[in-house]
């Protein structure tokens, strides 16, 4: 290593070091995001300790759909047909 200059010395001994370290900690803040966004915002003792609320969902309406509307039309046609 007598022919090295500052450069290599600088690539090997800084650059290199800085980059792996940051490649390292991108994947796992890339890591640590997908996982929060996909399976830790869901956990209920996960969202007690970050205060975050959990969506309250309104009960669905008896008649949303469109077979349920179907069927209700061909009750009150009997209901009325038979009375």
């Amino acid at each position: 290593m007598e022919g090295c200059s500052l450069a290599a010395y600088l690539n090997l001994f800084v650059v290199r070091p800085v980059l792996a370290f940051s490649f390292v900690v991108s994947l796992l803040v890339l890591g640590w995001f997908l996982a929060w966004k996909l399976l830790l915002v869901h956990v209920p003792l996960v969202q007690e300790i970050f205060g975050l609320k959990k969506k309250h969902h309104l009960p669905k309406p008896l008649t949303r759909g469109r077979f349920s509307r179907f069927y209700n039309t061909l009750l009150n046609s009997n209901v009325s047909a038979s009375s």
